[in-house]
């Protein structure tokens, strides 16, 4: 196993070389990006970058694991009252590495990031449930995956969703401009709670 204890300057190093990894993944894909050219991107050695993460793998697990403690550490100013929501956290978290992130959803992969959204967005849909004046249709899990899946959708659609728009959603005007019609989809339910009665009583 590489060390995982370096000093002040590798660290400086690590966080080079990881997002010269997540850049490399993002525009190659995992299987043609290799450790040498995510070594020169990072302006570092291959040895330097086997010392600090031991194989490609092991460097893609390190990218998905700092995009999941930063989409939580934005989640916990969230439950401080900061304003938001998980959904809305998880996109201010991802954001620069959006490339990196519809590559690997693509390849079947960010795995422990899908995970983490999804178990934020049930504990967040759980405790607005308390608030509702009719029960619920699903498990909250089951509509956090679904709406985890919609959210991230927009990332790997991201060049159909910007012919759309008429602007790069990746862009500050277009996430600003997404942000506006997330914010007016979620406060504007498109059926009414007569209509979804209706439309669950056809499923049965």
């Amino acid at each position: 196993m590489p060390d995982r204890s370096p000093d002040v300057d590798d660290l400086t190093a690590r966080a080079r070389i990881r997002d010269a990894a997540m850049q490399q993944f993002g525009e190659l894909g995992f299987d043609r990006a290799t450790i040498r050219g995510i070594a020169e991107a990072a302006g570092v050695s291959s040895g330097l970058v086997r010392h600090h993460f031991g194989s490609k793998q092991e460097l893609r697990d390190a990218c998905d694991a700092h995009l999941v403690k930063l989409m939580r550490g934005l989640s916990d100013q969230v439950e401080a009252g900061a304003g938001g929501n998980h959904v809305a956290a998880a996109r201010i978290a991802v954001g620069p590495y959006q490339a990196y992130l519809a590559r690997a959803l693509v390849e079947g992969e960010a795995a422990p990031l899908f995970d983490e959204m999804v178990e934020l967005s049930a504990q967040w849909l759980a405790a607005r449930d308390t608030e509702r004046s009719d029960p619920p249709a699903a498990d909250a899990k089951v509509r956090a995956a679904v709406s985890t899946a919609m959210a991230l959708s927009i990332t790997v659609l991201h060049q159909h969703v910007s012919r759309a728009l008429g602007v790069d959603v990746f862009s500050p005007e277009g996430d600003a401009l997404l942000a506006r019609a997330l914010i007016d989809l979620y406060s504007h339910p498109m059926l009414s709670l007569e209509d979804a009665r209706t439309a669950l009583q056809h499923l049965k």
